[in-house]
């Protein structure tokens, strides 16, 4: 017998099938070049003797091992390493040479990695939160959700149902969506222009890949979204940042910027600027139509949570005053019931959409056709419309208590604007205060918030940061509240 079976170690106390140990070290000694082509291999009675193991074992390895084209056995002489195999022969490393490296973790291959993706990721698991703006998915019409899914899953014809559907997205939701604009936000579009997505991320990233080239320049403001700047990145464009103020994005100041460059996008959140809430000034937005006519950039329109506004009735987007097919306008259902939730949309003209469906087919071959499905039942029977009455009520209380107990409590340490919308409050720390540690203090006092720091730049320095209310209680907020003001006054 070949010295190199007497070798073979089996391992029963580590969870992996020991007939699958044995066909890996096999396979791994043919392809070093242990084990030759034609080498004749132990009996199964012999090895399985040798090893300590049932003969069922070995011959369930063979078996595997000569069904992966690694073994051949002939009838009346044996196993035999597959002749047709080619013959290794294994080079002496120096030892000193060899890099040891863990193929599970680490490739053997490089690749470059872009500076833009790296951004951390913060799974919220503490009793209070006063997050990035989300909704309270206690609130969300679940219960409804579940049963217009479930009758999704079970009725009419499974062939067709739960088969393949047009990439654009479910006919059914954008169907729905077409009514939904127009009795909500006044625009008059149709279902050849709508473009399921799952979330405003997808959009946006079917419309960077799709539309933007190499060098291409696009304008965001600052501070602003890091997922829209990664997107831009990520499809090679120039991202030119420009300064957001009280009153939106400066429209002058992209004007000059237009005079100078050849501006191929322009990202705006004007109904509530991500991430400071302020709302797009109705001369501005006037002028950023214009300017988009004159100097032909599209404009990409993140209206992330329209519904909710509150001083007044939301102000119409861009969209339904675009005259020229300059707007791609994208929302999602996210803040509607809850992130987990991938349910968006992107809207367009229809060559376009026709365009970005093609893109997402390659991506994502379609959307999750049973969930769109069940969300375009629920808005057809005017859940989703009451569930947004119910909650804008409610967001709305939560708002006013959290900002009186801002202005009550904190109003020594911080500043800012009541928000006419959206579900968290800007709020700007003073400079003495280290903001990255009291987030992290409030941690260990399980409280989230976010430190900020995502939000710098170097143009933009401020010690502030967004503090969402939404998905709070009234009780819950006032704890977090108390939190923050008691390590405050421990500095």
């Amino acid at each position: 017998m070949n010295p190199f079976f007497s070798s073979l170690s089996l391992d029963k106390a580590i969870g992996e099938s020991v007939y699958l140990q044995l066909g890996k070290q096999l396979s791994k000694a043919i392809k070093e070049g242990v084990l030759e082509p034609e080498i004749r291999l132990p009996g199964s009675r012999q090895l399985a003797e040798l090893l300590g193991v049932h003969r069922k074992t070995v011959i369930r390895a063979y078996d595997d091992l000569i069904a992966q084209g690694w073994l051949e056995s002939k009838t009346g002489s044996g196993t035999f390493v597959a002749r047709h195999l080619p013959v290794i022969k294994p080079k002496k490393l120096d030892p000193q040479a060899i890099k040891t490296i863990d193929p599970l973790q680490e490739a053997g291959f490089k690749f470059k990695q872009s500076a833009h993706l790296e951004r951390g990721f913060i799974k919220e698991t503490t009793t209070y939160h006063l997050d990035d703006g989300f909704p309270d998915p206690r609130l969300a019409p679940l219960h409804d959700l579940s049963r217009a899914y479930r009758t999704q899953l079970i009725m009419g014809n499974a062939y067709n149902r739960l088969g393949y559907e047009e990439p654009q997205g479910s006919i059914w939701l954008r169907e729905q969506l077409v009514l939904h604009f127009a009795d909500t936000r006044g625009m008059k579009v149709t279902k050849e222009q709508i473009l399921i997505t799952r979330g405003t991320t997808m959009g946006l990233y079917l419309t960077c890949t799709g539309l933007l080239e190499r060098d291409d320049n696009v304008v965001v403001g600052t501070p602003g979204w890091a997922n829209a700047n990664a997107n831009i990145m990520q499809a090679g464009a120039n991202l030119l940042q420009i300064a957001v103020d009280e009153y939106g994005i400066n429209i002058d100041e992209l004007e000059q910027l237009c005079k100078k460059k050849t501006i191929r996008m322009v990202y705006v959140t004007p109904h509530h600027h991500y991430p400071t809430s302020v709302s797009l000034r109705a001369e501005r937005r006037i002028q950023l139509l214009q300017l988009s006519l004159k100097y032909g950039f599209i404009i990409f329109e993140d209206d992330y949570d329209y519904d909710f506004h509150y001083l007044n009735k939301p102000l119409s987007p861009l969209a339904s005053a675009d005259e020229g097919g300059m707007v791609l306008y994208c929302g999602s259902f996210t803040k509607t019931i809850s992130p987990a939730f991938r349910t968006g949309y992107l809207i367009g003209s229809a060559n376009v959409i026709s365009h970005l469906a093609k893109l997402r087919r390659i991506v994502d071959r379609q959307g999750d056709t049973v969930a769109d499905n069940a969300m375009a039942e629920l808005m057809q029977n005017g859940i989703i419309q009451r569930h947004l009455r119910k909650s804008v009520r409610i967001y709305r209380q939560r708002r006013d208590v959290f900002c009186g107990l801002l202005q009550s409590e904190l109003n020594n340490y911080l500043s800012f604007h009541l928000p006419e919308g959206g579900m968290a409050v800007w709020t700007t720390f003073d400079p003495a205060i280290d903001l990255v540690k009291l987030a992290k203090d409030a941690r260990h006092k399980e409280l989230f918030f976010s430190d900020g720091s995502s939000y710098r730049s170097s143009f933009n320095i401020e010690n502030a940061t967004r503090l969402g209310f939404a998905s709070s209680t009234v009780d819950e907020l006032e704890k977090s509240v108390d939190i923050i003001k008691q390590l405050l006054l421990k500095r």
